[in-house]
């Protein structure tokens, strides 16, 4: 049974709700597929079952389940079968049959080796070679074995994005793509958040184009919205009509059990000392780890990683600091060899522990794992749910998480995300559209392959979901910079790299050097590196950042490096010039950059819970009552629950409650300087948002340059002499805020990146040039001329309007903060000021995080005690009454 959901476009993505039957599937097995398939399976998995027969039936597919749930399996089980029969009835084509992409090389070898193996048992059941061919072609395949490629194409071609792009523009190998059955898009959920998705999708428009009857298949962890990936995934098929090409659905994503909990490692969350707290979660990980066979710990930065992995060496050497090593590091800043190192020791189950910070989330086979440890919230019920599905790989296995939480507004958001989780509300992600300098990388791409008429063109990219909607005035702005329009960009370099005959609407290729500029500049994961701190005026060299953390300075933000504190000046290519000796707090706590942002989705859960919490008190419930609620509400223990309860009774005795449906401005002076904290509670990039207007519009209206600090709660502003936090806030206007944002970001150091992140995208920066490698550095300068000079021919210039859309759409959430002011405007978010003679408890956490560089872990956790001591004794007579 299938349930169709037609789509406002009028395209058909339906959902299967009822699976075929085994003896359907059992129909269409080859006899030597068969009898090697229940040779390794007992029996056919759910996935299986929905998708094996769609698959075989040439239907355009999207699988979700959880890891470990034989998505993969399901997606080439219909593929081998048939290329199995070929073999067999001496039919076999010198063709490519199957082209599978996945984000990871890592993830792609995994799959090849998984492909062969089956391959080897099924020739040696028949007794014979069958001659089907499995290669990978990525960045690191060699020039001999391209080669051979072409001479002899695989059967099933395993690739990544990027290199799908160059085969599609190689004018040898394009031959052997005119007849693919099937391609295959793995971990489709961590390609369409973000820039490779949208490369990729212009890509499967080019293959479709070249393959009319290919079949798309998606498979998918945990996400949401399906129908939006399955969107994604099929594109569109009569641009004119807007209809989506066909797509069955199958959401397999909670067949597995899953064992979850939140702990902590102390009773008491804020008058437990910050030794006591730190021994207590050692202890408990330490526990842990050995209760299980093998141990996955995540943390949320690389940092953090290394520090897990220290400590646990020093705290129990018998365990860990072995001379057989036991516990390793995975995170993107170690080698691949040393990566590689230890998924080989977790496959063959030599380690006891590894702990990771967000690197192993995707599906790479990481041998057998029984137990996930999350220390501190994953900001999404999604991310939890991939990095718990870790553990318990198998299919019938339950995946065991743990939480570790050591604060209380980590104790609240950790707990709603189980709830959520358990509950199957997963957060949306979000898919970048109309991004035009991907845009340009690829026209550059086609029209190297073969000359197409523009309204061909246009039509063709318009059929990836990533561009449903793009205007054509953009997408000709764009073929006007390829074509050269724009002569003053000539003094920079940059010159035409496609031809566009008006008269003809024909668009091809230009320049003999066209092709190897576009081989050697494709991709679009940005060069980044560290960036040099000097003292301004000399040439001392403080320390390094990172470019990601550079790029939330302002002028005058103040910083930790190396223990001593910095005022941002100006940066020039990769160097930040500064002051030292300054005497002001940090506006930005070093490690900002690393953080992952709490969700939206999960930010109102927090929020809805926050209201039903504030009703409990307004209505006078008891504590036994209140903590009911909780326990119902939540699934958490006892100790949990009481914190909870005192949490949210503290702040609603000394201040008030702020939810989903209230933003509460709070205002206080400490130590002559003036704070307003808004709690917002609608996840960092919202309130990335929300912060830069709200102090665009005090510094314009009333003349004040605030320091600004935000968090995924809400965010503060600050200035020596009072301010009216308030008017600011009531100033802002939905339909303005676009405008009112640009205006903040026009000069910023993020811009610049963001922009010099575009430019070499749509290879108006070239990273490599006639065997010559551009370091980094030389490419933001580059930038920062170039930035002026594409100013000068337009403030909305393509390349640059993209840098503006990136930064307000995908690293901030402009269209979740402009939805956040509308509720303002309608009544249906209320809007309260209170004064307070110091932060409530729901504040301590917003204004601690500007503090947090200069304080040890020791002192911050004597800060929140001593402030948590001053909240009671006000609120004592309160409590009494």
């Amino acid at each position: 049974m299938v349930i169709a959901t037609a789509s406002a476009d009028g395209g058909e993505i339906a959902r299967k709700e009822v699976p075929n039957t085994p003896d359907e599937i059992l129909g269409i097995l080859n006899p030597l597929v068969k009898q090697w398939f229940f040779s390794r399976f007992k029996e056919f998995s759910l996935p299986q079952l929905f998708g094996v027969m769609e698959i075989h039936s040439r239907g355009n597919i999207l699988v979700s389940a959880p890891t470990g749930a034989t998505k993969t399996l399901t997606a080439f089980l219909s593929i081998l079968n048939e290329l199995v029969d070929c073999s067999q009835k001496g039919i076999l084509e010198d063709r490519i049959y199957c082209v599978y992409v996945s984000p990871l090389k890592a993830l792609n070898n995994d799959i090849s080796k998984n492909l062969k193996e089956p391959l080897e048992e099924i020739e040696k059941l028949a007794g014979k070679k069958l001659g089907i061919r499995v290669a990978v072609r990525t960045g690191d395949t060699t020039a001999a074995e391209k080669s051979k490629m072409l001479r002899k194409p695989p059967h099933i071609l395993i690739t990544t994005p990027e290199s799908l792009a160059i085969v599609l523009s190689s004018s040898k190998f394009v031959a052997h793509l005119g007849r693919v059955d099937w391609c295959i898009i793995d971990e489709i959920h961590a390609l369409a958040e973000n820039k490779r998705g949208v490369h990729l999708s212009l890509s499967l428009e080019r293959l479709q184009r070249l393959s009319p009857a290919m079949t798309r298949i998606g498979l998918s962890a945990t996400i949401a919205p399906l129908e939006e990936i399955a969107k994604f995934l099929v594109g569109i098929a009569d641009v004119g009509s807007g209809k989506y090409r066909n797509c069955k659905i199958c959401d397999v994503q909670f067949v597995k059990k899953m064992d979850l909990k939140v702990i902590s490692p102390v009773p008491d969350l804020i008058d437990a000392s910050q030794a006591s707290m730190r021994d207590a979660m050692y202890t408990l990980i330490d526990s842990l780890i050995q209760e299980h066979r093998t141990t996955l710990i995540f943390t949320n930065t690389r940092s953090a990683t290394e520090r897990v992995i220290n400590h646990l060496k020093e705290k129990f050497p018998k365990n860990y600091a072995t001379a057989e090593q036991t516990i390793g590091a995975h995170h993107g800043s170690l080698s691949k060899s040393h990566r590689y190192g230890i998924e080989s020791a977790l496959r063959s189950g030599k380690l006891k522990c590894v702990v990771s910070s967000t690197s192993l989330e995707l599906g790479i086979d990481i041998g057998y794992v029984d137990l996930v440890i999350l220390l501190g919230s994953p900001k999404s019920v999604a991310r939890a749910i991939q990095r718990i599905g870790r553990s318990g790989h198998r299919l019938h296995e339950t995946s065991t998480g743990r939480i570790v939480v050591l604060d209380r507004d980590d104790l609240v958001e950790c707990a709603v995300l189980l709830k959520s989780a358990i509950e199957k509300e997963i957060d949306r992600i979000h898919l970048p559209t109309n991004c035009l300098d991907v845009l340009a990388q690829q026209i550059f791409g086609i029209a190297i392959a073969d000359r197409i008429n523009i309204n061909d063109l246009f039509s063709m990219v318009r059929s990836s979901y990533c561009y449903h909607n793009l205007g054509f005035n953009d997408f000709k702005d764009v073929l006007d910079y390829l074509a050269g329009k724009y002569i003053s960009l000539e003094d920079r370099h940059i010159y035409a790299k496609i031809w566009y005959d008006e008269s003809t609407g024909m668009v091809g290729r230009r320049g003999r050097l066209s092709r190897v500029i576009y081989m050697t500049n494709i991709g679009t994961i940005p060069d980044e590196t560290f960036v040099t701190v000097k003292i301004s005026g000399t040439e001392q060299v403080v320390g390094k950042i990172d470019e990601s953390f550079l790029e939330r300075l302002k002028k005058s933000d103040v910083f930790v490096l190396g223990g001593d504190k910095y005022q941002f000046g100006h940066a020039k290519g990769m160097v930040a010039y500064v002051k030292g000796s300054v005497d002001r707090p940090p506006t930005i706590p070093s490690w900002f950059s690393e953080m992952l942002p709490l969700s939206f989705d999960l930010a109102s859960s927090i929020g809805r819970f926050r209201r039903l919490m504030e009703e409990k008190f307004n209505h006078n419930r008891s504590r036994e009552e209140i903590l009911e609620f909780i326990n119902s509400y939540l699934y958490v223990d006892g100790n949990s629950a009481q914190s909870i309860y005192s949490y949210f009774r503290e702040q609603f005795l000394f201040a008030e409650i702020p939810h989903d449906r209230k933003i509460v401005i709070e205002s206080y002076a400490e130590d002559r300087r003036h704070y307003a904290v808004f709690h917002s509670m609608f996840g960092r990039r919202v309130n990335d948002c929300l912060s830069r207007a709200v102090a665009f519009a005090i510094s314009r209206t009333q003349h004040r340059d605030v320091e600004v600090g935000i968090t995924d709660n809400g965010f503060y502003v600050a200035y020596e002499k009072p301010f009216n936090a308030t008017a600011a806030l009531k100033l802002l206007k939905s339909e303005k805020l676009p405008q009112i944002l640009s205006a903040a970001l026009e000069h910023t150091e993020i811009l610049r990146r963001r922009f010099r992140h575009c430019a070499a995208r749509a290879l108006m920066i070239l990273r490599e040039y006639k065997g010559y490698t551009r370091r980094v550095g030389r490419q933001q300068v580059s930038s920062q001329i170039l930035i002026n000079a594409v100013r000068r021919i337009s403030p909305d210039f393509s390349i640059l309007k993209e840098a503006r859309r990136e930064v307000l759409e995908d690293l901030m959430d402009l269209p979740a903060a402009s939805a956040v002011l509308r509720l303002l405007e309608d009544g249906k978010i209320k809007m309260k000021a209170i004064n307070t003679p110091m932060p409530s408890p729901f504040a301590f956490s917003i204004v601690l995080e500007a503090h947090t560089d200069v304080m040890r872990m020791e002192d911050r956790q004597e800060f929140l005690k001593r402030m948590h001591q001053k909240v009671l004794e006000r609120i004592g007579g309160k409590a009494a009454l």
